[in-house]
């Protein structure tokens, strides 16, 4: 099953996608909130076949929901308003952390691309739901 992660911010969404099988998860692009926001990601969705969004959630380090968590909870009701698709919650702490760390191990400059960070640490949250699924 084709699935779409996704690392909700303010301002951007990063977006991963995983193979047919749902065994890889592979950064995709960054895309703009605002207005075409949810048009835009259901052409991803029709266009990838994605069966299920995975959404990174931020809680806090203790494992409370803070501010950021609130808002992440109100885009994906969201979500699930305005897509045909499942949408499941994932924990995401420090999922952006590790997807710069992961940026400046690949030689990657921050100032080079906006939103690299974004797309990587969707990929990470996706790749984290799938390592939960069971073996089929």
């Amino acid at each position: 099953m084709r699935m779409i992660g996704l690392d909700v911010g303010d301002k951007r969404v990063g977006v991963a996608v995983s193979d047919h099988l749902g065994k890889t998860a592979q950064p995709l692009e960054t895309l703009e909130r605002g207005g075409g926001f949810m048009e835009r990601l259901a052409g991803l969705i029709r266009d990838t076949g994605a069966e299920r969004l995975v959404v990174g959630l931020p809680l806090l380090m203790d494992g409370r929901e803070g501010e950021q968590a609130r808002k992440v909870r109100r885009f994906t009701r969201d979500l699930e308003e305005s897509l045909d698709v499942p949408v499941v919650l994932l924990d995401e702490r420090l999922t952006s952390r590790e997807a710069r760390t992961v940026l400046e191990a690949g030689g990657f400059k921050r100032r080079r691309g906006k939103g690299a960070t974004d797309r990587v640490a969707a990929a990470l949250i996706l790749r984290a739901y799938m390592d939960g699924l069971p073996e089929e």
